[in-house]
């Protein structure tokens, strides 16, 4: 047997395997008793309205994992790709050109397939639990807008990287890693100006108590911002949220204005504290770095193997070419991304820690944040309770029980 064939076979179905062990754990991490620290943030229906929430979830991602899953290998065993690239071939274009149009089927045909399953998510699961405010012309305007956005900034990308790997021989990887890396963070330069509000409706923040206070807490930890938005995130969801994007001079905070009907003034202001505790202590740089670091290595390793004829063989390919061994690479690729997704979080974890410190201690409020995060949990049903394993797996955040475990030594 091929042995690509068999490390690929193996990485998907371990990696499918080890998610229904992790959400089975999950769920059975459900505890039917109220957390003693939520009792007046849930009542007993809400409770268990949360956790109904997260079987459904669980539920879901058990069956469209699965199903991708065995669509992917299939696909790989009957020769999907090979079909695929003989027809991008047959357009008789050269080589950027025919690997820009097998890229586009593959996205195209990869995202007709789990359309159901984003309409189901959308529409009865969101819908069960009322979190969902979109509607069917909302949901496809932004696939349109999406495909729009991806067919430019990826085809930019896609091009580069098969312009390099065509003609800048041996030292190609560094090429296109400097590319991805100039490119990538051109386009958060530019994000909050020219591509987030393409989705979300941006607003000024009325003047008022809130802008004053935020205003203030920036300026008195030297956290410069080109403004402060409201944007329109009721208009697909209940769910509340905050963020601050860009960097530079081009940095803005924005308000989902769902956070803004949910929470006091003071709790608002602990929340952004948070995410500028993120700026202030360096863990963007920190994470932006270690992304730039892993991008070479991937760009690396992947010179490798783009014209390794036993890789292109376990997929039945018929002829060897720089776009199909991308996407062969990124599958041989699947079990270290696991891996460093696991050391990934574990640090996302660590740094959600440290910004809650810097938010307790900037603001000399830790039970702001804490009534933030109670009632935020309320409001998007969250798991109370999850597994320690799927925690380990899955979590960027830290449960939020033991973030306000955290959070309370601040005040002991």
């Amino acid at each position: 047997m091929n042995i690509y064939f068999f490390i690929i076979i193996f990485s998907l179905t371990a990696a499918c395997l080890l998610g229904l062990i992790s959400r089975k754990l999950n769920r059975s991490a459900l505890s039917p008793e109220l957390p003693e620290e939520f009792k007046g943030t849930f009542d007993a229906d809400k409770y268990r309205k949360s956790q109904d929430y997260t079987k459904a979830g669980i539920g879901f991602e058990n069956i469209s994992s699965t199903f991708m899953t065995l669509v992917t290998l299939l696909f790989m065993i009957c020769g999907g790709f090979n079909i695929l690239d003989i027809w991008a071939t047959n357009f008789g274009y050269n080589e950027i050109i025919t690997g820009l149009i097998f890229f586009a089927g593959l996205a195209i045909l990869s995202d007709l397939i789990s359309l159901p399953f984003s309409l189901y998510q959308t529409f009865v699961i969101e819908e069960k639990f009322g979190f969902n405010k979109t509607n069917l012309k909302t949901f496809f305007m932004d696939k349109i807008k999406g495909y729009l956005l991806g067919g430019i900034i990826g085809g930019i990308l896609l091009s580069g990287i098969l312009l390099f790997f065509s003609l800048a021989g041996q030292f190609a990887w560094a090429w296109c890693w400097l590319f991805i890396v100039v490119v990538t963070l051109a386009i958060q330069y530019i994000a909050p100006t020219w591509i987030l509000p393409l989705f979300n409706k941006f607003t000024p923040l009325e003047e008022g108590e809130l802008k004053d206070k935020i205003g203030q807490f920036a300026k008195n930890n030297g956290f410069e911002i080109s403004g402060i938005f409201m944007i329109d995130g009721s208009k697909r969801s209940t769910k509340a949220n905050a963020y601050f994007t860009g960097f530079g001079k081009k940095k803005r905070i924005a308000l989902f204005d769902t956070l803004i009907k949910e929470l006091s003034t003071d709790e608002i202001v602990a929340v952004l504290a948070h995410e500028i505790g993120h700026s202030k202590l360096g863990h963007i740089r920190k994470m932006i770095l270690m992304s730039i670091i892993n991008t070479g290595i991937v760009f690396l390793l992947m010179s490798f193997f783009l014209g390794n004829k036993d890789l292109f063989a376990a997929f039945g390919m018929q002829n060897i070419s720089i776009h199909a061994g991308l996407i062969f690479f990124a599958l041989l690729y699947t079990p270290v991304s696991v891996v460093l997704s696991v050391f990934s979080n574990a640090k996302s974890r660590k740094h959600e820690f440290e910004a809650d410190n810097f938010a307790a201690e900037t603001t000399k409020a830790p039970f702001a944040l804490i009534g933030a995060l109670k009632k935020l949990s309320a409001s998007n049903l969250s798991n109370l309770t999850p597994h320690p394993f799927y925690v380990w797996l899955e979590y960027s955040h830290p449960p939020v029980l033991k973030r306000i475990e955290n959070l309370k030594s601040h005040n002991a």
